[in-house]
């Protein structure tokens, strides 16, 4: 069993041991968990800023006779900065690590709320969207390193702290935007600035953290498991692991960008009370990314990643005919199975590529962003040309991309 491990002021500045080890090994130090409760805690900011740009889109398309196409490109103009620069920064920092590029990177999306409470025209809405994208794509790479550091072997459980301080900021973006945007108006974003001043304080420190552990780091050099598929087989499962990953973020994505609109449209209740249903989907998927990882870390993650994709069909399905208060139930159900298969399928992918870790967390995690930017787009088109209802009549056949699961090899045990 891992011991938690007290992180003192003085243990802070200590190097710690970044070799893989396996959970449970005897002598295995426990996890970090002041180290992360704080990169959670970040992810909870970052995340609670980013989902304000969604929760705010209908005052943008009321104020400025937005279409829904219009409402896509917003979100394409975020999640695409994001999407294309999270490789790009993973790749980098594999080979010079920076352990302070995470508080400079808040100051993107520090800047960028405050443009957008003053924006007027639908240029500068983009261009505001684009730079707390960029905060984003350097975010996650490194602090997705940074929580496996602090795993102690844990890895499945480290990923989902990390995860839940992020779907749970996304869960509170609607209910912000509820209590202060709708009644204040599109200036009071600017407020939110300071919830992004905080979080470079608290990354900055991490960053003092971390900067020690990057010369223990090169001395830790990753080993091939002689169990470990082949090149080829990775390769495949990689490819998998991106498909089961685009079948749950382009669904997540549909009811994030869209599910206020169907409910405004479908059952007439006014925009609070959408985004309060819309947070209590968002809330759902909080504690399914959490419980996510240390299922994985028990039962092995391939299991996870087939009941989590899979076992949503069902309720998807069912979803667009069901009536107001059933579709809150069902979008809880929904967020909790399918938001637990993230971490499975970021740590399963990690442990495929070990020694391309920063860009291969930088691919899923903008795969993620970049599924997500997309889809809101393309939805957004075909929400024009028929209706909100139809679909999300397509989308309910997402999960059953799920089936390609079982083209997943079987890692090590050390790498379930």
């Amino acid at each position: 069993m891992n011991k938690p491990v007290v992180v003192s002021e003085e243990t802070l500045t200590e190097p710690v041991l970044v070799s893989d080890v396996e959970p449970g090994a005897k002598g295995a130090a426990g996890p970090a968990y002041v180290v992360l409760a704080g990169i959670s805690f970040s992810h909870f900011l970052n995340d609670t800023m980013q989902s304000l740009i969604a929760s705010v889109y209908p005052i943008l398309k009321d104020t400025y006779a937005l279409d829904f196409a219009q409402i896509g490109m917003i979100t394409l103009a975020f999640q695409f900065t994001a999407s294309l620069l999270q490789p790009v920064v993973g790749h980098y920092t594999d080979k010079k690590a920076q352990p302070y590029s995470l508080s400079i990177g808040m100051a993107s999306t520090f800047f960028g709320l405050l443009l957008l409470s003053v924006a007027h025209q639908y240029l500068v809405i983009l261009v505001a969207a684009a730079l707390v994208g960029l905060g984003s794509a350097v975010f996650h790479p490194e602090s997705a390193r940074i929580a496996r550091l602090a795993s102690g072997g844990r890895y499945g459980f480290a990923q989902s702290v990390f995860q839940l301080g992020g779907s749970f900021g996304t869960s509170m973006g609607p209910v912000l935007a509820a209590l202060i945007v709708v009644p204040f108006g599109q200036g009071s974003i600017a407020w939110f600035s300071s919830i992004a001043f905080l979080a470079i304080l608290i990354l900055w420190r991490i960053g003092r953290w971390y900067e020690p552990q990057i010369k223990a780091k090169k001395t830790a050099v990753d080993q091939a498991h002689p169990d470990a598929p082949n090149s080829r087989r990775v390769v495949a499962a990689l490819l998998v692991l991106v498909a089961l990953l685009f079948s749950k973020q382009l669904y997540v994505s549909s009811l994030s960008s869209y599910y206020i609109f169907y409910l405004i449209d479908r059952f007439g209740v006014s925009t609070q009370a959408a985004q309060m249903y819309l947070f209590i989907f968002l809330a759902a998927n909080a504690v399914g990314a959490f419980l996510g990882g240390p299922l994985g870390d028990r039962f092995g993650r391939k299991i996870v990643i087939w009941i989590s994709i899979l076992g949503a069909l069902p309720f998807t399905l069912a979803l667009p005919y069901a009536g107001l208060y059933a579709s809150a139930v069902l979008s809880v159900i929904i967020g909790l199975i399918i938001s637990s298969t993230t971490s499975s399928i970021i740590v399963f992918a990690q442990e495929l590529v070990p020694h391309r870790f920063g860009m291969i967390s930088g691919v899923f995690f903008g795969v993620a962003f970049g599924i997500g930017g997309l889809g809101a787009a393309v939805l957004g088109k075909l929400a024009d040309h028929t209706s909100i209802a139809f679909v999300y009549q397509v989308c309910a056949y997402l999960p059953a991309i799920g089936l390609l699961a079982v083209f997943l090899p079987k890692l090590p045990r050390h790498a379930r």
